[in-house]
């Protein structure tokens, strides 16, 4: 790979200040014995959207999957709010104002549209707090709410995707991390998720988001960290990148 296209990690965007939401210093993650990530190092800052964009296999899903709790750190640290939940539990990370919407989507089929929705507020104990927060989402996803009785796995994909997000930010998190959340879906369906995406952005949520869709991905972003073979191989704003054909296609093929 050519040294001209390799940017140290440092690129901010203009203007941005103060102390990182989300901060991850020299981590490595392996499975089993396999090294999975190699010394990546980012930082998320409050009401950003952030992209992790990179060939399948680079280490983006790996990366939510290590902040989320799914998977523990063989070295480094993971702070969050400035505090490090390197390790922690995935119901710990949640009840920190964390969540996860996977890739693949994962919802439960055989429960209820309703059904899914309560459980992505299984640490609330409150019944009205549950209804209150399940009003947000229906509001935000009409067509949730017209399905609301319906079994998940008789969703479209696009409305399944829709009952994923939905669920994660029925814990009402800080930051919420998207993976691939257009895959499988029609252009115009992706475009409803992404304008979704801006939409709880603009409400006040931070997001990091893992897209096979790059453009899509730095259409709504307004920073991204480009992976590679498990490290971090540039960091810039989304703009700038979008103009940058030499790097998309080094390590993108895009």
């Amino acid at each position: 790979m050519s040294d001209a296209v390799i940017d140290a990690p440092q690129a901010r965007v203009a203007g941005q200040q103060g102390t990182a939401l989300l901060e991850l210093s020299d981590l490595h993650v392996s499975y089993g014995k396999t090294a999975a990530l190699h010394g990546v190092n980012l930082s998320v800052y409050p009401g950003e959207v952030v992209a992790l964009i990179g060939a399948n296999g680079a280490g983006k899903t790996t990366t939510l999957r290590a902040i989320s709790g799914l998977l523990k750190p063989t070295r480094g640290d993971i702070r969050f709010k400035g505090s490090s939940i390197a390790g922690l539990s995935a119901d710990k990370v949640v009840a920190l104002g964390i969540a996860q919407s996977p890739e693949e989507r994962h919802v439960w089929p055989t429960m209820t549209v309703d059904e899914n929705l309560s459980m992505g507020a299984y640490l609330c104990k409150s019944k009205v707090e549950v209804e209150r927060r399940m009003g947000i989402v229906y509001h935000r996803f009409p067509r949730l709410k017209e399905r609301h009785r319906q079994l998940a796995g008789t969703l479209s994909g696009g409305e399944q995707q829709m009952l994923a997000i939905g669920r994660a930010l029925m814990s009402e998190p800080t930051l919420l991390l998207l993976d691939e959340p257009s895959l499988g879906l029609s252009p115009r369906m992706a475009d409803e998720v992404f304008a979704f995406v801006r939409e709880i952005n603009a409400h006040g949520v931070t997001v990091v988001l893992v897209e096979q869709n790059v453009h899509n991905a730095l259409n709504v972003a307004s920073r991204a960290y480009v992976f590679e073979t498990g490290r971090v191989v540039a960091d810039r704003d989304a703009q700038s990148l979008k103009q940058d054909p030499e790097l998309l296609s080094a390590y993108l093929g895009a």
